[in-house]
Protein backbone atom coordinates (compact mmCIF):
# COMPACT_ATOMS: atom_id res chain seq x y z
CA UNK A 1 0.00 0.00 0.00
CA UNK A 2 1.22 3.41 -0.90
CA UNK A 3 1.86 6.52 1.65
CA UNK A 4 0.89 8.36 -0.87
CA UNK A 5 -1.37 11.81 -0.47
CA UNK A 6 -0.77 13.36 -3.67
CA UNK A 7 -3.58 14.85 -5.52
CA UNK A 8 -5.75 14.73 -2.30
CA UNK A 9 -7.61 17.03 -0.70
CA UNK A 10 -7.41 17.51 2.51
CA UNK A 11 -9.41 19.96 5.40
CA UNK A 12 -6.84 20.32 8.28
CA UNK A 13 -8.55 22.30 11.33
CA UNK A 14 -6.26 24.47 14.23
CA UNK A 15 -4.00 24.83 10.92
CA UNK A 16 -3.13 28.55 12.27
CA UNK A 17 -0.12 27.24 14.69
CA UNK A 18 1.57 24.11 16.79
CA UNK A 19 0.42 20.26 15.32
CA UNK A 20 -2.18 21.69 12.65
CA UNK A 21 -0.02 24.17 11.41
CA UNK A 22 2.88 21.83 10.86
CA UNK A 23 0.40 18.83 9.36
CA UNK A 24 -0.72 21.40 6.96
CA UNK A 25 2.43 21.90 5.78
CA UNK A 26 3.45 18.41 5.70
CA UNK A 27 0.50 17.77 3.52
CA UNK A 28 1.34 20.24 0.97
CA UNK A 29 4.76 19.22 0.69
CA UNK A 30 3.28 15.58 -0.18
CA UNK A 31 1.58 17.00 -3.26
CA UNK A 32 -2.33 17.43 -1.01
CA UNK A 33 -4.83 20.02 -1.74
CA UNK A 34 -4.78 21.50 1.45
CA UNK A 35 -7.62 23.96 3.19
CA UNK A 36 -6.46 25.66 6.52
CA UNK A 37 -9.01 26.17 8.74
CA UNK A 38 -8.83 28.37 11.97
CA UNK A 39 -10.04 31.53 13.46
CA UNK A 40 -6.67 33.62 12.94
CA UNK A 41 -7.12 34.85 9.61
CA UNK A 42 -3.97 36.88 9.66
CA UNK A 43 -1.76 33.95 10.60
CA UNK A 44 -3.47 31.94 7.93
CA UNK A 45 -2.97 34.47 5.19
CA UNK A 46 0.80 34.50 6.06
CA UNK A 47 1.51 30.85 6.23
CA UNK A 48 -0.53 30.17 3.05
CA UNK A 49 1.42 32.89 1.17
CA UNK A 50 4.67 30.51 1.82
CA UNK A 51 2.85 27.58 0.92
CA UNK A 52 1.40 28.44 -2.39
CA UNK A 53 3.93 28.42 -5.04
CA UNK A 54 3.18 28.45 -8.75
CA UNK A 55 0.07 26.01 -8.97
CA UNK A 56 -2.27 26.76 -5.68
CA UNK A 57 -2.01 23.72 -3.29
CA UNK A 58 -3.19 25.53 -0.33
CA UNK A 59 -6.02 28.24 0.77
CA UNK A 60 -7.09 29.36 3.60
CA UNK A 61 -10.93 29.31 5.38
CA UNK A 62 -10.75 31.52 8.58
CA UNK A 63 -13.72 31.43 10.80
CA UNK A 64 -15.41 30.15 13.89
CA UNK A 65 -16.15 26.18 13.63
CA UNK A 66 -18.17 25.83 16.44
CA UNK A 67 -21.02 27.79 14.31
CA UNK A 68 -22.39 25.13 11.81
CA UNK A 69 -23.08 27.69 9.14
CA UNK A 70 -19.55 28.59 8.94
CA UNK A 71 -19.04 24.56 8.90
CA UNK A 72 -21.16 24.54 6.15
CA UNK A 73 -18.83 27.22 4.33
CA UNK A 74 -15.68 25.76 5.01
CA UNK A 75 -17.05 22.72 2.86
CA UNK A 76 -18.40 24.71 0.11
CA UNK A 77 -15.07 26.70 -0.05
CA UNK A 78 -13.04 23.34 -0.15
CA UNK A 79 -15.53 22.19 -3.14
CA UNK A 80 -15.02 25.27 -4.64
CA UNK A 81 -11.66 25.16 -4.74
CA UNK A 82 -10.82 21.46 -5.60
CA UNK A 83 -14.01 19.81 -6.94
CA UNK A 84 -14.24 17.05 -3.47
CA UNK A 85 -12.69 16.48 -0.47
CA UNK A 86 -10.69 13.14 0.23
CA UNK A 87 -9.56 13.79 4.27
CA UNK A 88 -10.09 15.81 7.21
CA UNK A 89 -8.06 16.59 9.92
CA UNK A 90 -9.56 17.82 13.27
CA UNK A 91 -6.38 19.40 14.61
CA UNK A 92 -7.97 22.21 16.91
CA UNK A 93 -7.56 21.69 20.34
CA UNK A 94 -8.36 24.42 23.53
CA UNK A 95 -6.55 23.23 26.97
CA UNK A 96 -7.32 25.40 30.00
CA UNK A 97 -5.78 24.49 33.07
CA UNK A 98 -7.81 25.22 35.93
CA UNK A 99 -7.63 24.75 39.85
CA UNK A 100 -9.09 21.97 41.09
CA UNK A 101 -11.36 23.89 43.49
CA UNK A 102 -12.88 25.73 40.79
CA UNK A 103 -15.96 25.71 39.44
CA UNK A 104 -15.75 23.24 37.04
CA UNK A 105 -18.85 23.35 35.08
CA UNK A 106 -17.69 26.41 32.48
CA UNK A 107 -14.09 25.13 31.54
CA UNK A 108 -16.09 21.22 30.85
CA UNK A 109 -18.14 23.19 28.67
CA UNK A 110 -15.81 25.19 26.69
CA UNK A 111 -13.82 22.11 26.33
CA UNK A 112 -16.28 19.66 25.04
CA UNK A 113 -17.68 22.54 22.94
CA UNK A 114 -14.25 23.38 20.73
CA UNK A 115 -12.25 19.94 21.10
CA UNK A 116 -15.22 17.36 20.33
CA UNK A 117 -18.59 18.91 19.96
CA UNK A 118 -17.05 21.27 16.74
CA UNK A 119 -15.13 17.97 15.33
CA UNK A 120 -17.76 15.83 15.34
CA UNK A 121 -20.29 18.07 13.77
CA UNK A 122 -17.43 18.98 10.78
CA UNK A 123 -17.04 15.44 10.67
CA UNK A 124 -20.38 14.50 9.86
CA UNK A 125 -20.83 17.22 7.50
CA UNK A 126 -17.46 16.18 5.71
CA UNK A 127 -18.59 12.42 5.91
CA UNK A 128 -21.70 13.13 4.03
CA UNK A 129 -19.81 14.76 1.47
CA UNK A 130 -17.70 11.73 0.90
CA UNK A 131 -20.49 9.52 0.72
CA UNK A 132 -21.86 11.79 -2.06
CA UNK A 133 -19.24 12.63 -4.06
CA UNK A 134 -18.65 8.51 -4.54
CA UNK A 135 -21.88 7.55 -5.94
CA UNK A 136 -21.78 6.18 -9.29
CA UNK A 137 -18.08 5.32 -8.55
CA UNK A 138 -16.71 1.70 -7.72
CA UNK A 139 -15.84 2.40 -4.38
CA UNK A 140 -17.48 -0.94 -3.04
CA UNK A 141 -13.59 -2.29 -2.31
CA UNK A 142 -11.85 0.85 -1.15
CA UNK A 143 -12.05 3.60 1.13
CA UNK A 144 -13.74 6.83 0.21
CA UNK A 145 -12.22 9.23 2.66
CA UNK A 146 -10.33 9.30 5.95
CA UNK A 147 -10.82 11.31 9.22
CA UNK A 148 -8.18 12.05 11.78
CA UNK A 149 -8.52 13.38 15.39
CA UNK A 150 -5.75 14.71 17.19
CA UNK A 151 -6.53 13.79 20.81
CA UNK A 152 -4.68 13.90 23.70
CA UNK A 153 -3.15 11.51 26.45
CA UNK A 154 -4.83 13.28 28.90
CA UNK A 155 -7.82 11.21 28.28
CA UNK A 156 -6.22 8.63 29.86
CA UNK A 157 -4.25 10.13 32.99
CA UNK A 158 -5.87 11.76 35.44
CA UNK A 159 -4.54 14.91 36.16
CA UNK A 160 -7.29 17.43 38.17
CA UNK A 161 -6.11 20.66 36.48
CA UNK A 162 -6.69 19.57 33.36
CA UNK A 163 -10.23 17.79 34.13
CA UNK A 164 -11.96 19.78 31.35
CA UNK A 165 -9.22 18.90 28.89
CA UNK A 166 -9.30 15.31 29.78
CA UNK A 167 -12.77 14.97 29.93
CA UNK A 168 -12.72 16.23 26.16
CA UNK A 169 -9.71 14.04 24.60
CA UNK A 170 -11.52 10.95 26.50
CA UNK A 171 -14.72 12.11 24.88
CA UNK A 172 -12.99 12.76 21.33
CA UNK A 173 -11.62 9.04 21.19
CA UNK A 174 -14.87 7.42 22.24
CA UNK A 175 -16.36 9.51 19.34
CA UNK A 176 -13.60 8.47 16.94
CA UNK A 177 -14.16 4.57 17.61
CA UNK A 178 -18.14 4.96 17.63
CA UNK A 179 -18.09 7.04 14.31
CA UNK A 180 -15.54 4.20 12.93
CA UNK A 181 -18.22 1.79 13.23
CA UNK A 182 -21.10 4.02 11.70
CA UNK A 183 -19.33 4.96 8.83
CA UNK A 184 -17.31 1.97 8.27
CA UNK A 185 -20.20 0.20 5.49
CA UNK A 186 -19.36 3.76 3.74
CA UNK A 187 -15.79 3.07 3.03
CA UNK A 188 -14.92 5.92 5.44
CA UNK A 189 -11.81 5.25 7.83
CA UNK A 190 -11.79 7.19 11.26
CA UNK A 191 -9.09 7.00 12.86
CA UNK A 192 -7.09 9.57 15.45
CA UNK A 193 -3.55 10.29 17.26
CA UNK A 194 -3.22 10.66 20.94
CA UNK A 195 -0.27 13.27 21.34
CA UNK A 196 1.94 13.79 24.64
CA UNK A 197 5.35 15.43 24.92
CA UNK A 198 4.92 16.87 21.26
CA UNK A 199 5.82 20.24 20.81
CA UNK A 200 2.39 21.80 20.54
CA UNK A 201 1.46 25.77 20.85
CA UNK A 202 0.29 24.64 24.07
CA UNK A 203 2.83 22.96 25.40
CA UNK A 204 5.39 25.99 24.14
CA UNK A 205 3.34 28.16 25.93
CA UNK A 206 3.88 26.60 29.13
CA UNK A 207 7.43 26.25 28.65
CA UNK A 208 7.80 29.38 28.25
CA UNK A 209 6.25 30.60 31.31
CA UNK A 210 7.87 27.87 33.56
CA UNK A 211 11.49 27.83 33.14
CA UNK A 212 12.00 23.69 34.33
CA UNK A 213 8.87 22.85 32.38
CA UNK A 214 11.11 21.60 29.42
CA UNK A 215 13.31 19.38 31.72
CA UNK A 216 10.58 17.88 33.59
CA UNK A 217 8.83 16.73 30.42
CA UNK A 218 11.91 15.40 29.20
CA UNK A 219 12.50 13.51 32.56
CA UNK A 220 9.21 11.85 32.24
CA UNK A 221 9.26 10.95 28.83
CA UNK A 222 11.28 7.26 28.52
CA UNK A 223 13.18 8.34 25.05
CA UNK A 224 14.35 11.92 26.24
CA UNK A 225 12.86 14.47 24.19
CA UNK A 226 10.33 16.28 23.16
CA UNK A 227 8.95 15.27 20.37
CA UNK A 228 8.35 17.53 16.88
CA UNK A 229 4.85 18.59 15.29
CA UNK A 230 6.58 17.04 11.75
CA UNK A 231 6.22 14.05 14.06
CA UNK A 232 3.04 13.87 14.56
CA UNK A 233 2.36 15.18 11.34
CA UNK A 234 3.99 11.77 9.35
CA UNK A 235 1.52 9.71 11.94
CA UNK A 236 -1.45 11.48 10.78
CA UNK A 237 -0.31 11.28 6.76
CA UNK A 238 0.22 7.69 7.84
CA UNK A 239 -3.80 7.17 8.76
CA UNK A 240 -4.70 9.49 5.99
CA UNK A 241 -2.70 7.23 3.42
CA UNK A 242 -3.89 3.80 1.78
CA UNK A 243 -1.03 2.21 3.63
CA UNK A 244 -3.67 2.13 6.49
CA UNK A 245 -6.48 0.94 4.33
CA UNK A 246 -7.50 -1.88 6.70
CA UNK A 247 -7.27 0.73 9.80
CA UNK A 248 -10.34 2.48 11.24
CA UNK A 249 -11.62 3.39 15.08
CA UNK A 250 -7.43 3.05 15.74
CA UNK A 251 -6.03 5.96 18.46
CA UNK A 252 -2.22 5.85 17.47
CA UNK A 253 -0.32 7.56 20.78
CA UNK A 254 2.88 9.09 20.03
CA UNK A 255 4.14 10.68 23.39
CA UNK A 256 7.88 8.67 23.45
CA UNK A 257 6.41 6.22 25.96
CA UNK A 258 5.63 8.66 28.00
CA UNK A 259 2.35 6.72 29.08
CA UNK A 260 4.04 4.09 30.15
CA UNK A 261 5.51 5.41 33.11
CA UNK A 262 3.30 6.22 36.12
CA UNK A 263 3.54 10.09 36.90
CA UNK A 264 1.35 12.75 36.09
CA UNK A 265 2.54 15.89 37.79
CA UNK A 266 3.39 17.59 34.17
CA UNK A 267 0.26 17.86 32.02
CA UNK A 268 0.73 16.03 28.82
CA UNK A 269 -0.87 18.62 26.12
Amino acid sequence: MSYSIAGKTAIVTGAANGVGLAIARHFVAQGANVVLADRDESKLKSEVATLSGPEEHAIFFAGDLRERLTIANLLSATVDAYDQVDILINATRSCIASAPLDDQSDAVHEALQQNLLTSLKLSQVVAKRMIAQAEGTDARKHAIGSIVNLSSIAARRTQPELMAYSIASAALDQMTRSMAVAFANHRIRINGVALGSVMSANLKDQMQSHDDYRDTIIRQTPMGRIGAASEAAEAVQFLASDAAAFMTGQIITIDGGRTLLDPVAVPAH
